[in-house]
């Protein structure tokens, strides 16, 4: 370039993400842990994406459920909780007091404020009662250790009054307290998610008192969550850094120069990498596929996605509210979709023919290793998109 600034071109970028993301097979991961910490965040909001995300990157994929819960429910090394764009993550524990610092607690301010305009508006009980109620369900679950949202309520039943949310408009519905107040509580950083009743792949979560962590300040707090996901995802341009963050513009630029993170020039206009991080980055030595689940933080990662996803893909493999379904990855770059069929059975489409003859081989080891970790369970997106509906029928 001839502004002096280093460029990286797609190739690069895909090489880095093969590695940096543990998805090339020689760049496997031996726990979660280890996954969660090169990825910064495993998407949360359905349970299933945790595992499965874990599981493709692991150099054993049977290890991925058992590990995986050990992780989030017995040592504590990975915590369910809110962070970027009030979106449920699992994070390395380490991270939890600057994700709080970082995004949780302008989230938590607004949430708390919504909840009580929202009560006040349709006649609920006031600001005072409301803390009385917070109080004692935090001492209900500092009793339990561990409770579910009913449990609570049988313990404190004022966590049942109801009261109805956007009255006279289109969205109008009714809201429990114990539903939105727990909300608020978990992105406030006093509960998160504990262990779930029934299998990894329920959604009905126990709730446990949040672990203490230190309070940070802000801005330093931003600064350090995003020099940690650039040298994961870097380089990334401003507006991917604005959506993953969910930060104001403002906030972005200046964690940017806070972390001195170094400017460079992308096929698509200027990009931004971690301090340090200008060295070249060669690609895997062997060609490498991939079945990531729906919502898979790498698919998830950068708002703009033309390096990794053709456009051509996009109707098939996204729902209507933008997130991502089951995708098949091919050094680098996704190449089609998968799904699950009732019988356990893993089925998948490449959709670009110019690598269908070279990846075939090994997309199809990637699946009989995913069928054959998954065994009995069976397991249904979320959020369902166009291919991942036709491919499981």
């Amino acid at each position: 370039m001839g502004d002096g600034r280093r460029h990286i071109g797609t190739a690069e970028r895909r090489a880095r993400l093969a590695l940096r993301h543990r998805l090339a097979g020689g760049a496997r991961a031996a726990a979660p842990e280890e996954v969660a910490a090169s990825l910064v965040a495993l998407h949360g909001t359905d349970p299933a994406t945790v595992y499965l995300a874990v599981a493709a990157r692991l150099a054993d994929a049977a290890k991925a459920v058992p590990e995986t819960e050990r992780a989030l429910y017995e040592e504590r090394t990975l915590v369910r909780m809110h962070g970027m764009r009030h979106t449920v993550f699992v994070f390395p524990a380490e991270l939890a007091a600057v994700v709080h610092a970082s995004t949780g607690l302008t989230v938590a301010a607004r949430e708390r404020a919504a909840l009580v305009k929202d009560m006040a508006g349709a006649g609920a009980p006031d600001a005072a009662w409301l803390a009385e109620v917070e109080a004692s369900l935090l001492a209900a679950l500092a009793r339990r250790g561990q409770a579910t949202a009913a449990e609570l309520t049988a313990d404190e039943p004022r966590l049942r009054e109801q009261f109805v949310y956007a009255a006279g408009k289109s969205y109008e519905g009714v809201h429990t307290v114990s539903s939105r107040l727990l909300r608020v509580l978990g992105v406030e950083g006093k509960v998160v998610r504990g262990r779930p009743r029934g299998s990894w792949t329920s959604s009905l979560f126990r709730w446990a008192p949040a672990p203490p962590h230190p309070e940070l300040d802000p801005v330093r707090a931003r600064a350090g969550l995003l020099e940690r996901w650039l040298r994961v995802c870097g380089p990334a341009t401003e507006a991917d850094l604005k959506w993953w963050t969910g930060w104001r513009v403002t906030e972005v630029r200046r964690a940017l120069a806070t972390a001195g993170a170094h400017e460079v020039a992308l096929d698509e206009g200027t990009g931004f990498v971690a301090a340090g991080d200008l060295e070249p980055v060669a690609a895997p030595g062997r060609p490498w596929a991939a079945l990531l689940p729906a919502l898979d933080p790498t698919a998830m990662a950068w708002r703009q996605r033309d390096w990794y996803l053709p456009d051509e893909l996009r109707p098939q493999l996204f729902d209507r509210s933008g997130n991502v379904g089951p995708t098949v990855w091919w050094n680098g770059r996704v190449v089609g979709g998968w799904a699950q069929r009732a019988d356990g059975g893993i089925v998948w489409r490449i959709a670009d023919g110019g690598v269908r003859r070279e990846a075939e081989p090994v997309v199809a080891q990637e699946a009989e290793r995913l069928r054959g970790w998954l065994g009995t369970t069976r397991v249904t997106p979320r959020f369902r998109t166009p291919l991942e509906r036709e491919l499981s029928a």
